[in-house]
């Protein structure tokens, strides 16, 4: 296809895809799935080889949120039956930490429930990446504690945080649908603050949510203005007793779909293959590894997952390997910049391959007939059997628990 090559040719060289592009990746069809897989493998495999990098959550504290996102089984007002607890001690965490480092992570995420962390939660925080930090060193640590006030993030990096991860979730113009509490520019602000303070930063989005092509589209042509280092790619989990849990929208090939457009648009930053992966792709997660260079091992903040020997063995079955210590993620001009301030670090650089003058690209709206395709996508999706709620599986272990966790 000359839409492929094109797109390979671009993501070889850093370059933006149209609108266009991006748009048509998500409307190929079955027949020509491989093909697309394949082609944005190659940009893949350019920039981060057959490397696998494994990450792994520790869910500081969990559910009792203030806020009412919709998608979230903590949110306010939520029924799913989730574990509730509040703030893990250091060494509570630096234990449950433990686990998924013995597993092969290199990376542990660090992530609590709420609006945003007030100046004692910062502490608590830094005192826990110390823990970790003194019994693994090297080991990268991601916080994820919601909206920054002034100086929080400055803090969080004095105190040994590498990242900070807060996503964008879906596109700025359907972001009040999902949420009310809080709106898409606190979220673009947080994550710029996180650059500003020398962080890597970490943000992406979650599809499913009943969203179109063109909103997908969108966030992640944001995504690749504000230019996060890594970008994670979640599928709605839908939670009963969430205002979205009927939502199941997807199909494991739309989700390489999604995948794959994400790449094409965002060449050289670390894809992870995020919570839903389980879910919604089922028997072909292994094709997901050609398009995502990063995943997350084990459990997830509120759901289990897949053991976590069973993603060691998936990767190797695959062809692929786990992404050593000694590596560095990022490709050596991200990696560089990031380290002298700057591509990622809110040093003011344009998104790779692109001008600092160019405009963010114009919103084309979905036209009835998208609309309409999509709606009947959904509800063939559901008609077809898709809804597999018997995967969805409360986190009944690790943190929070006495039972060891998965990793």
């Amino acid at each position: 296809m000359d839409l492929l090559n094109t797109l390979v040719d671009k993501g070889l060289r850093r370059e933006l895809p149209t609108r266009e592009e991006a748009l048509a990746v998500l409307a190929t069809s079955d027949d020509e799935l491989l093909d697309v897989v394949a082609a944005a493998g190659k940009v893949r495999r350019h920039w981060f080889g057959r490397r696998v990098k494994l990450n792994y959550l520790v869910n500081l504290k969990s559910g009792l949120c203030p806020e009412d996102c919709s998608y979230c089984s903590q949110r306010l007002g939520s029924k799913a039956e989730i574990l509730k607890y509040t703030w893990l001690k250091p060494d509570q965490a630096a234990a449950a930490a433990r686990a998924g480092l013995a597993g092969g992570a290199k990376r542990v995420c660090l992530v609590a429930s709420g609006r945003g962390p007030t100046d004692r939660d910062v502490d608590r925080v830094s005192e826990t990446i110390a823990a970790i930090k003194g019994q693994h060193e090297g080991v990268e640590v991601c916080a994820c504690l919601g909206l920054l006030s002034d100086g929080q993030a400055d803090r969080l990096r004095e105190a040994g945080a590498d990242a900070y991860n807060h996503n964008l979730n879906t596109s700025e113009a359907t972001y009040a649908d999902i949420t009310t509490t809080h709106t898409y520019a606190d979220r673009v602000s947080t994550v710029q603050q996180a650059q500003a303070a020398g962080l890597s930063a970490c943000s992406g989005l979650i599809a499913g949510m009943g969203e179109t092509d063109a909103d997908l589209v969108d966030v992640v042509f944001s995504l690749r203005e504000l230019d996060p280092d890594s970008v994670p790619v979640n599928f709605l989990i839908p939670f009963e007793g969430t205002p979205l849990a009927k939502e199941w929208h997807l199909t494991p090939q739309r989700v390489l779909r999604i995948l794959a457009m994400v790449r094409f648009v965002c060449p050289d930053v670390e894809v992870r293959l995020a919570a839903g992966r389980e879910v919604h792709l089922r028997s072909l997660q292994p094709l997901a590894l050609h398009l995502a260079n990063s995943i997350f091992l084990g459990d997830y903040l509120t759901s289990e997952g897949q053991a976590g020997k069973a993603d060691l063995d998936m990767i190797a079955d695959a062809g692929f390997e786990v992404e050593g210590s000694g590596t560095t993620t990022l490709p050596e001009h991200r990696a560089d910049a990031l380290a002298a301030g700057g591509c990622g670090s809110g040093g003011g650089c344009a998104p790779c391959g692109d001008s600092a003058s160019e405009e963010p690209p114009a919103r084309v709206a979905a036209t009835g007939d998208e609309a309409v395709a999509v709606a009947a996508e959904a509800a063939g999706a559901v008609g077809a059997g898709n809804a597999r709620t018997d995967l969805v599986a409360v986190r009944r272990r690790g943190a929070g628990t006495d039972l060891p966790p998965n990793a």
